[in-house]
């Protein structure tokens, strides 16, 4: 090592030569005191010259003085120029290691110098204390450069050493990097969307954390390190530690990025961890290193040295991954660390990155990439290693094979680059050395079976690999001769044979069997060594040796797995000797799967130590004992897998190994390799062990499902779950975790080809249906796009990102035809150009399903567009293409519209300024015309070139529906230019101009089109903002001018631009529609606006709105209203003229019909003079006319005056003053005014609602008087009764919601005989209490004439009296909700008695007690007449119903019927005829009751068994019901047991709903000795084979016959079906839903055939189709009597409908008729129009869920208008909303009751014609109308006619056109508006 300062006396004065500038500039820097000395050394005056020291502002005389002395040594003797280099170095402070190494070296030391040389030696004797620091200086530059030396020899045999077993020469300029770019703020780099992010923006900046983005080779990527901290990332494998080893070897040999006169140390973390002491710097450097020699005052002037010049020092810390600690856990210590101070470890190394430690010094850290969060904010430059691309590799694969066998190469790279996932899984280097070992055992096996193929008789044997059995065509033959027990031993000969050369099959085709062959490869190492000395011939390199390779070595294997596991769980990497047993060690180094690695204890000793040839390879090994080991629990194997993401944060554990463990699991639990697991398993038992090996990998599997079943993955984790799935080899979980996510996002993070061929595999297992990819700014290399191309079902792929360019749009071009199912692309938001569109519209061309396609925000260009243009015509399934944010200009917009005329299908081109630009095209079909096109140009800024080019395009377009040019800015020569060319363009529909800043002259131009241009119908400018033109949709020029409209609202119009748009329309406009409101016209502009009325012929509304116009206008519109100059028919004014104002007109004036002309005032404040003058205006008018002031605040000052002015308006017909009438006071004054006038026939009048006076022009009455929400005190009551006495007949009094209370109703009902009342009396909602109630209820007894009374005190206080002039009307009494205690019982039973009219009295939910019913039942008294009574509440059920009905009966000897159905008791009352006793005295005695029934009231058969008693007592009964309550057999023999007492018993009815066919077959027999019955209802129950012969035994006899629902066997069905012809009597036949087949219905339906007293037919639910139809249509005209036919649900068609009606005509009584559900038609819809008015009884009719169609509804409303007895009509979809005709024939039907016209899409035409005719249908209670398109307008419609009508309960309106804010106002106003779906 002193060889190498060795003065060069020869070359010393060259060597100054060579480095006197940069002397030069390190002398400047150096104090004068140092410059003099050295000037001093020269001899005589010239240093004498120079020893004079300068003062600081001399610069430049030092310069000089410094050159003069480099000047002169230079040219020195060579004795001299040495001393002189010599002292630089001693006085020099400042000067560089490397400059002062080499001028130490070339000058030697000052002991070496020649005699003659001594005059300039330095005397040690005499040394001044400076001289002796720089002597101290030299001894430590001396012990330096030693150190420097030592470490070059040790980095030269460390390479040396290493180097041995690489394959590949290594080149620092062969091996490529992606640089980071820097990102501290972030910690997690993916962004992919989690499930709560779903369908929300992703960020998307170009730049991600963690992503690698230039590229560059490793040299140049290390240039320009020194004084920062570096580092270098690389997955594990990569290569990491075999470069800094040779890094450290180019350092040795002076070159290399590194110094050379820098001291390179190289420590490994792995090193480090043994280091659980604190040590100091200078024990790692000297005892960890690299010891010194020189001994103590060696280290103390190396460390000395260091400390003076960090910068001379390069630390590379290799493995970061494996050390034990997380450096950023450690505290920063502010302060800076010293050499000699005992530090943990970690926090030395932590201080040394982060500057406190040595700063200014090179630091290289190497790690894998998810170590990078540790070290963020003290790396100044990140690398991360690249993968090996193909090229890389095939040179690996050669160099492997050239040093062994070149053929072999040659066969290697064809099946490796013919396997998709072994290419990409050699990107990494260990994987690709592993490969290499595979393929040369597999390709060796062949190559010597090949051999041997030659020399033995071919044996066909299947072959079995360590991956399962092989298909039948690639069987092996394998010749064994040795027995395994032997093989160990070296015994026995073994001999196997081969198949012919390998197929990509036969190769590995996951990452596990690659290990496992590798891991049989190495096994085979210790066979050859166990054999050499034998003749046994073996193929150790062969595949199919591998199972058997593994089972030999079961118990090694156990061993090994169990060593790596143990240093996995304990995260340790190295593996102390003790730690390992000795065979194990033995054998494992014997195989080279253990390697021996050189480490020194905290003392510095050497110590051996062990590691797996790779951390993979340790990691395999442990997932191996996982698979094979019983040890290892189901929880144990649960806990221990779990996916690890490739990024990691802080907070994440640090791990030595690459979290791979769960893929290797996951690929041992594929099935093929299942037989090497069974070999390798410790388990005498085969059977069993295979068993238990198939039932972990089971269990492995059931895991991975659990993955890939979870929708919140990010990125990476859908990767990694991808990989296991590929390693597992599962197609079904591979469908699994396709069918869990339809769309797979990826955000920011960098993809391998690995990752993208993992993911092919999965998507080509699973994704049949179809799959979406998104990569967001994710780093992937141009072979990603190679293995992308392999997947076959890709429907959308997306990338968006500025990284990708032309050159990836071009690969990307090269696969896109690959992807056969691809439907859409998307490339937006990347760096495409013109360039690379080019390419994409090339290949998308061979894309025939491409629909849509979108490169937004890229860099086209109009060059590039007109590229994507191409494309459009070629592929027809194209429905959409973006191209926005391009750099385009208005040419590349041009460009598309002409693509408008060339390419048919295109629909829509928007293009929104630059920003978004988009084609949207439609399918072309021959079946439905094709909808003309539309083009949107919005937002841009138009001048006149760039609009005549527009213009001339659109000339050359098609028929366009709309030209959308919104948000445009516009010039006066710029619209007059579209104008001028706008007859010229073919558009159908609209030019919308919205938000376009039009001003008033561009309207005036905007308005010539429409005399200029016949197409145009409308000019619609609603502001600035909404400007649209509207076209008639006729190519050609019509002769004949259309109507058109023209708007110009909000567009500050003032009463002077009036004139331009008069010149702008012409003389004759052919306006429609006028629209001038929200501008600032006021009453002048009014004027201009009626002056020009006489030109507008055919003008059919203005608006004028919003116009400043006050009451001087109002009374102007007044007088024109009266005028005969025009045809102006409605005036309706808001606000006096200031908000709204709007004139209608009629048809022509020279119409004969005389229209009703309106003038309306609404919300207006009319002073009383504003009343009096406009009625005065309105006088002269002599047509009807109709005036409203509502909401008007009419004060009794305006209402005077208002009645002066009534009596001379002669041709008044209405008066509406709705909600202007505030006091009682006025109103009375105006009831008494109405009273008094003949012509009035209605008043209503109301506070704060609707108040409406109806006049006609001759005498009428009764009057309608209605008089509501006032408060109606004592004198007010008073005197509005002596005004109704005193005035006319009424028919209808309505006086409800006045707060009369109990005394005011009652004075009111008082008067009620004085009244001349025809209808009804209304005083509901007058908070009546019961008191109340009774007094109402007393008027049936008081007060001639009343017919019924309906009370209730629930919410809605209902409280009618109704009126009927025919005295024979039935009576009734109801009362509801009312909380009536027994006094009120007790009165009513009272007014029950005494009123000899009353019929019927019902009383609901009214709070009554079971003793309170008793005694009111006891107590009521029927006399002569005939009482029903029903009373409903909740608690008439089970016990207490049947309790309630015995107790009746006992009470009361009058009841003739009693019935209770449900929770409602029905009485039927008559006179008694005998007294009956409060219990039975004899038993003789019986009662006179005749109807018994209980209906679905819970009554089970205990309770039936207590009314035994009873029952058996009524001898007189004729029908007894007990259906649908709980019947069992117990039920039914108690109903037996009292039948024989009933022996007037005709009709009996035991409906169920459940099916016992025991419960019949008892009845049946037991009813055959009852023989008096006639009618029996069995519905619900089932019918077996014995029961049948009881029924037909009593069909003879019976006359009415109810099975429905019932089931049957085939056996009684047939039975049954042939003793019907013998039922001559019957009348009654009802089977409806049940299941007979096609057969037995016809010949059901031909028994009838005999049966001619047929009365009722229910057969619903049959479908009997046409056939049943005929078959049943013969028998009609037999029954004349048929009063009910039933046939909904039955597939009748329209032609049989027809015949059908055609035989019921016949059937003249006919008076139910149901046929819905079927598939009638128009034609039975015409047909029963003609039938109709013969059925003249018919009263229901039911044909709902018929297609009758509009014509259908014509024809039927004729029929229902002479339907005169119709009381129920249901019409639910019919498959029409043309109901407009039937509603208003129900005009003609006086007694309808029901209406039901839901689910038909009815509009408000049918609720406004429903509003006309309900005041003639005074029985109309329900009206079904939902899920129609009724409006707020229609409904409120039916709730002004419902106030005429108080006897309708309920309109349905459900599902309709009306908001639920609108629903809960009108319900609010009348409760029986309903709005629910209940």
């Amino acid at each position: 090592m002193d060889e190498e300062f060795v003065p060069e006396n020869d070359d010393v004065n060259t060597v100054l030569v060579q480095e006197s500038s940069e002397l030069l500039h390190i002398l400047l820097r150096e104090s004068p005191a140092v410059i003099a000395q050295l000037c001093h050394m020269m001899p005589g005056e010239v240093g004498q010259h120079n020893t004079n020291v300068p003062t600081p502002s001399s610069t430049l005389v030092d310069q000089d003085r410094i050159k003069a002395v480099l000047e002169y040594f230079s040219l020195a003797s060579p004795a001299e120029c040495c001393s002189f280099i010599q002292s630089v170095c001693l006085l020099c402070q400042n000067i560089p290691l490397h400059l002062e190494t080499r001028l130490m070296s070339v000058a030697g030391s000052a002991h070496g110098v020649s005699e003659n040389t001594c005059a300039f030696a330095v005397d040690q004797s005499s040394l001044s204390p400076q001289a002796e620091l720089q002597l101290t200086k030299r001894r430590r530059i001396d012990h330096w450069g030693y150190y420097v030396a030592a470490a070059v020899c040790l980095l030269s045999r460390r390479w040396e050493r290493i180097s041995e077993h690489v394959v590949k020469k290594v080149q620092l300029e062969d091996v490529w990097v992606s640089q980071r770019t820097t990102n501290k703020s972030k910690e997690r780099a993916d962004q992919t969307p989690r499930a709560a992010d779903r369908g929300s923006r992703t960020p998307e900046s170009d730049v991600e954390y963690g992503s690698f983005e230039s590229t560059m080779t490793l040299e140049t990527f290390l240039q320009g390190l020194a004084g920062k901290v570096t580092i270098l990332t690389g997955p594990a494998g990569s290569g990491k530690t075999l470069l800094m080893s040779r890094l450290g070897q180019q350092w040795a040999n002076g070159l290399g990025p590194v110094a050379p006169s820098y001291l390179f140390v190289l420590l490994e973390f792995r090193q480090l961890n043994l280091l659980s002491s604190p040590v100091s710097l200078s024990d790692l450097l000297f005892q960890h290193y690299l010891r010194p020699e020189g001994g103590d005052s060696a280290q103390v002037a190396i460390l000395d040295y260091l400390i003076s010049n960090p910068e001379q020092s390069c630390w590379v810390l290799d493995g970061y991954d494996e050390f034990d600690e997380k450096l950023h856990c450690k505290a920063v210590r502010r302060e800076p660390v010293l050499l000699h101070n005992r530090l943990p470890v970690a926090d030395l190394i932590s201080g040394l990155l982060h500057r406190r430690l040595l700063p200014g010094s090179t630091v290289l850290v190497t790690c894998r990439l998810q170590d990078v969060v540790d070290l963020d904010g003290v790396s100044d430059k990140v690398g991360q290693l690249l993968e090996w691309d193909r090229h890389e590799i095939k040179d690996y694969v050669e160099t492997f094979f050239n040093a062994r066998d070149s053929d072999l190469g040659t066969q290697a790279l064809d099946l490796l680059f013919s396997n998709q996932h072994l290419l990409t899984l050699s990107s990494l280097p260990v994987l690709c050395n592993i490969c290499c070992i595979c393929l040369e055992q597999f390709l060796l096996g062949q190559k010597v079976a090949e051999e041997m193929r030659s020399q033995k008789e071919e044996q066909s044997l299947p072959r079995k690999t360590a991956f399962g059995e092989i298909e039948e065509e690639e069987e092996v033959s394998i010749l064994v001769e040795s027995r395994s027990s032997h093989l160990r031993q070296g015994n026995e000969e073994r001999m196997m044979e081969s198949p012919t050369p390998p197929t990509i099959a036969q190769v590995p085709t996951t990452l596990t069997q690659v290990y496992l062959t590798f891991l049989g490869s190495y096994l085979s190492r210790d066979q050859r060594k166990s054999y050499a000395q034998t003749k046994t011939i073996t193929f150790p390199h062969s595949n199919v040796c591998t199972s058997a390779i593994l089972s030999q070595y079961r118990f090694e294997l156990h061993e090994l797995s169990h060593l790596a596991w143990r240093g996995v769980e304990d995260n340790k990497i190295l593996l102390m000797e003790e730690e390992i047993p000795k065979g194990v060690l033995e054998f494992s180094i014997r195989t080279g799967l253990l390697l021996q690695v050189e480490l020194r204890d905290q003392e510095g000793n050497l110590v051996n130590a062990y590691c797996f040839i790779h951390r993979s390879v340790q990691e395999f090994l442990a997932s191996l004992k996982n698979m094979i080991s019983d040890d290892v629990s189901e929880a144990q194997l649960r806990k221990r897998f779990n996916l690890k993401s490739r990024w990691m944060t802080k907070s994440d554990q640090k791990t030595k190994f690459a979290g791979s463990l769960y893929l290797y699991m996951c690929g041992l639990a594929s099935s093929q390799c299942t037989s090497a697991l069974v070999q390798i398993t410790w388990d005498l038992d085969v059977q069993g062990v295979e068993g238990w090996v198939q039932k972990r990998q089971a269990f492995i599997l059931k895991l991975l499902r659990t993955f890939c079943q979870q929708n919140n993955l990010t990125g990476p984790k859908m990767l990694e779950i991808c990989h296991c799935v590929q390693e597992s080899q599962d197609k079904e979980l591979a469908t699994v975790f396709m069918n869990t996510r339809p769309t797979l996002e990826f955000r920011k993070i960098r993809i391998l080809p690995k990752d993208i061929d993992a993911l092919v595999f999965v998507v080509n297992s699973g994704g049949e249906n179809g799959i979406s990819l998104d990569f967001g700014a994710c780093s992937m290399d141009l072979e990603c796009l190679d293995v992308l191309s392999k997947c076959q079902y890709i429907n959308h792929l997306s990338f968006h990102s500025r990284k990708y360019e032309d050159k990836f749009a071009e690969k990307l071009s090269s696969v896109l035809p690959a992807f056969r199912t691809l439907k859409k692309l998307e490339f937006r938001g990347t760096s495409l150009t013109a360039e690379g569109a080019a390419s994409l519209a090339s290949a998308l061309q061979k894309c025939p399903l491409i629909r849509e396609i979108n490169l937004s925000d890229n860099n086209l260009g109009d060059e590039g567009v007109k590229h994507i243009t191409t494309v459009f015509t070629k592929l027809q399934n194209l429905t959409s293409v973006k191209l926005g944010q391009n750099s385009t200009s208005f040419k590349a917009i041009n460009n598309l519209i002409d693509n408008v005329s060339l390419c048919k299908n295109i629909q829509h081109v928007q293009a929104d300024e630059m920003n978004e630009v988009t084609v949207t095209f439609l399918q072309v079909s021959a079946s439905y015309e094709q909808p003309a096109p539309t083009i949107s140009l919005l937002n841009q800024t138009w001048r006149k070139m760039e609009m005549v080019q527009l213009a001339r395009s659109l000339v050359g377009c098609p028929a366009l529906s709309t030209l959308n040019l919104s948000g445009a800015t516009w010039n006066n020569d710029t619209l007059k230019t579209l104008v001028q060319f706008l007859p010229k363009f073919n558009i159908t529909e609209k030019i919308v101009m919205n938000d376009s800043c039009l001003s008033v002259q561009h309207l005036v131009i905007l308005t010539a089109l429409l005399p200029g241009c016949s197409q145009v119908t409308e000019l619609l400018v609603r502001s600035p903002a909404q400007v649209c033109i509207r076209f008639s949709g006729e190519m050609k020029i019509q002769k004949k001018k259309n109507s058109q409209v023209l708007c110009l609202s909000n567009c500050n119009l003032k009463p002077a631009n009036l004139r331009s748009v008069w010149n702008s329309l012409g003389p004759s406009p052919a306006l429609t529609v006028l629209d001038l409101s929200h501008n600032s016209l006021g009453n002048k502009g009014l004027k201009n606006v009626l002056d020009i009325l006489p030109h507008l012929c055919i003008i059919q509304e203005i608006n004028a709105s919003n116009n400043e116009i006050t009451m001087e206008g109002v009374v102007m519109l007044a007088g024109i209203l009266c005028s005969n100059d025009t045809n102006l028919t409605q005036i309706y004014i808001s606000g006096g003229g200031q908000d709204q104002v709007i004139l209608k007109f009629g048809a022509d004036k020279s119409h004969d019909k005389e229209d009703l002309k309106m003038f309306r005032i609404n919300s207006s404040n009319l002073q009383p003079a504003d009343v009096a003058t406009v009625c005065r205006k309105l006088t002269p008018c002599h047509q009807s006319l109709a005036l409203e002031l509502s909401q008007c605040s009419l004060n009794h000052i305006a209402i005077e005056h208002l009645l002066k002015q009534l009596p001379k308006m002669t041709s008044l017909q209405r008066l509406d003053i709705s909600r202007s009438i505030n006091s009682t006071a006025d109103a009375l004054k105006l009831l008494n005014f109405f009273t008094k006038n003949p012509k009035v026939t209605s008043v209503e009048l109301g506070s704060q609602i609707e108040s409406i006076i109806n006049f006609s022009k001759i005498k009428s009455e009764p009057l309608f008087f209605r008089m509501t929400h006032f408060i109606l005190n004592g004198d007010n009551l008073a005197i509005l009764l002596n005004i109704l006495h005193e005035g006319p007949r009424l028919s209808a009094l309505n006086l409800s919601s006045n707060q009369l209370g109990d005394e005011g109703v009652k004075t009111v009902v008082k008067s009620l005989p004085k009244l001349q009342i025809s209808s009804y009396v209304d005083v509901g909602d007058n908070m009546l209490t019961q008191q109340g109630v009774m007094d109402v209820a007393n008027t049936l007894c008081s007060c001639t004439g009343v017919s019924d009374v309906d009370v209730s005190l629930e919410e809605d206080g209902k409280c009618l009296i109704w009126f009927r002039p025919n005295p024979d009307f039935e009576n009734t009494l109801s009362i509801r909700g009312s909380r009536l205690q027994l006094d009120h019982l007790l009165t009513l039973s009272r007014i029950v008695s005494d009123c000899p009219t009353l019929t019927r009295v019902v009383l609901i939910n009214n709070s009554l007690q079971f003793e309170w019913i008793q005694d009111f039942v006891k107590l009521l008294n029927c006399s002569r007449r005939e009482l029903c009574v029903s009373i409903e509440e909740g608690w008439i059920r089970a016990e207490k119903a049947a309790g309630l009905l015995c107790s009746c009966l006992v009470v009361n000897s009058s009841i003739q019927t009693i019935r209770i159905y449900q929770t409602t008791l029905h009485l039927t009352l008559k006179s008694p005829s005998a007294v009956i006793a409060d219990r039975f005295t004899d038993s003789a005695q019986s009662l006179a009751i005749e109807k018994i029934g209980l209906v679905d009231c819970g009554v089970d058969v205990h309770q039936l068994a207590s009314m035994k008693n009873i029952i058996q007592h009524c001898s007189s009964l004729t029908e007894f019901e007990f259906s649908d309550n709980g019947l069992c057999i117990n039920g039914v023999e108690t109903i037996c047991s009292f039948l024989p007492f009933l022996p007037k018993l005709t009709t009996l009815s035991i409906a169920s709903k459940e099916h016992a066919a025991t419960v019949v077959d008892m009845l049946l027999q037991t009813l055959q000795t009852s023989p008096s019955v006639q009618c029996i209802n069995l519905s619900g129950h089932e019918f077996n084979d014995p029961a049948a012969p009881s029924l037909t035994a009593l069909l003879p006899r019976l006359q009415s016959l109810n099975l429905s629902r019932c089931t049957w066997s085939e056996a009684a069905v047939q039975q049954f079906i042939k003793a019907l012809g013998q039922c001559v009597r019957l009348e009654t036949l009802c089977m409806e839903f049940v299941h007979l087949n096609e057969e037995s219905k016809v010949h059901l339906i031909q028994k009838l055939q005999n049966i001619n007293s047929i009365r009722c037919l229910r057969l619903d639910g049959w479908r009997m189709a046409d056939r049943g139809a005929e078959e049943l249509i013969t028998q009609l005209q037999r029954w004349r009597e048929l009063r009910k036919i039933m046939l909904s649900e039955n597939l009748i068609s329209d032609q049989s409908g027809v015949q059908l009606l055609k035989a019921l005509q016949s059937c003249v009584h006919l008076e139910e008729l149901n046929l819905s559900r079927n598939q009638l038609g128009n034609g039975t819809a015409a047909q029963m129009a003609v039938v109709l008015p013969s059925v003249t009884h018919l009263s229901v009719l039911d044909m709902s869920e018929n297609p009758i169609g509009d014509k259908g509804s014509v024809s039927l409303a004729k029929g229902i208008a002479k339907s005169k007895n119709l009381s129920k009509l249901y019409l639910t979809s019919v498959g029409t909303s043309e109901l407009r005709a039937i509603t208003a024939s129900l005009a003609r039907c006086p007694l309808i009751q029901e209406l039901s016209l839901g689910w038909n899409s009815c509009g408000d035409e049918v609720a406004l014609e429903l509003s006309r005719v309900l005041p003639l249908c005074h029985r109309l209670t329900r009206i079904d109308l939902e899920n129609n398109m009724v409006t707020v307008s229609g409904a409120e419609a039916l709730l002004r006619a419902l106030k005429c009508h108080p006897a309708l309960q309920i309109i349905r309106l459900w599902k309709n056109e009306i908001s639920k804010i609108d629903a809960q106002r009108l319900h609010l106003r009348d409760k029986r508006l309903n709005f629910s779906s209940i």
